[in-house]
């Protein structure tokens, strides 16, 4: 296979005119990656992944072409993909109100154009979900937010639209199928691209702890941060050792990187309900 690109946490490369993800067990914080693989990583982002999509590909066509036609070295941690004309914009959905979404809100009332009621705190429920678009940044920096509006101006009426269209689906879907488990997902995103007919196409991953938000439904508290599966606990850590967010990072402890792993176990056992062996 050859390498195209090295990303914080998937490598993605060129085979047989298709393209192979290769999820890796890094972790990255403040955009950096860290020196400490979390272990079995990515293979549970990868077979979550599949779960979703399996759920949701009646809701939107996605890349997947085989998790099983992959090089032996990375089974269980690869899928083999359509090749795709990536969109460049990152559809996010949100349910409730937190993280990036939040300071935006305390700003101007608003996130991403969307205007949203008076008095909502941290882990809020909002009234209907909400489509909050951001911009793919260059390797090392942010993605920033943009409104819907913006995408009509860069993709044209009709593919925003669908865009919009999709993300709303597809959060209703896995937020129901994920609440039925105990498990609130308060905000996720996507990546759509173009497949060679020019139908709009699921690509990346979809529902992972690195691309949702997920808490425990019985410890939703609004008010403040919520009990979160995904990778908060490392990120909470390297906040508290005085590390300034530049390359290099450091080396997390053993006990923090198990935790984090725990997490993602538990998430993805209670919302397949299969056991990761």
């Amino acid at each position: 296979m050859e390498l195209l690109h090295s990303g914080k946490v998937r490598d993605i490369y060129s085979d047989r005119g298709d393209i192979v993800l290769v999820a890796s067990d890094r972790i990255s914080v403040y955009d950096v990656i860290l020196p400490t693989p979390v272990p079995d990583k990515g293979a549970l982002l990868t077979q979550l992944s599949l779960w979703w999509f399996g759920k949701t590909a009646d809701v939107v066509d996605n890349h997947v072409i085989s998790a099983e036609d992959v090089p032996a070295e990375v089974a269980g941690r690869a899928i083999r993909c359509r090749r795709l004309e990536m969109l460049p914009v990152e559809c996010v959905a949100r349910g409730y109100l937190t993280g990036s979404g939040l300071v935006d809100y305390r700003r101007t009332g608003a996130v991403s154009g969307v205007e949203l009621p008076e008095g909502l705190v941290d882990g809020s429920k909002l009234p209907e979900p909400i489509f909050t678009p951001s911009s793919k940044a260059p390797a090392g920096q942010h993605d920033e937010a943009i409104t819907f509006d913006d995408v009509v101006a860069l993709l044209g009426a009709d593919t925003a639209n669908q865009l919009r269209t999709a993300t709303l689906e597809l959060y209703q879907r896995g937020a129901a199928l994920a609440e039925a488990n105990g498990i609130l997902m308060a905000d996720t995103k996507f990546e759509f691209g173009r497949a060679a007919d020019g139908s709009l196409v699921l690509g990346d991953e979809i529902f992972t702890s690195d691309s949702s938000r997920y808490w425990p439904a019985d410890r939703w508290e609004p008010g403040h941060s919520q009990f979160s599966f995904d990778k908060q606990i490392v990120r909470d850590w390297a906040a508290g050792t005085g590390w300034d967010k530049t390359a290099p990072g450091p080396e997390v402890p053993a006990e923090i990187i198990e935790l984090a792993r725990s997490r993602y176990v538990e998430l993805y056992e209670r919302v397949t309900g299969q056991t990761w062996a």
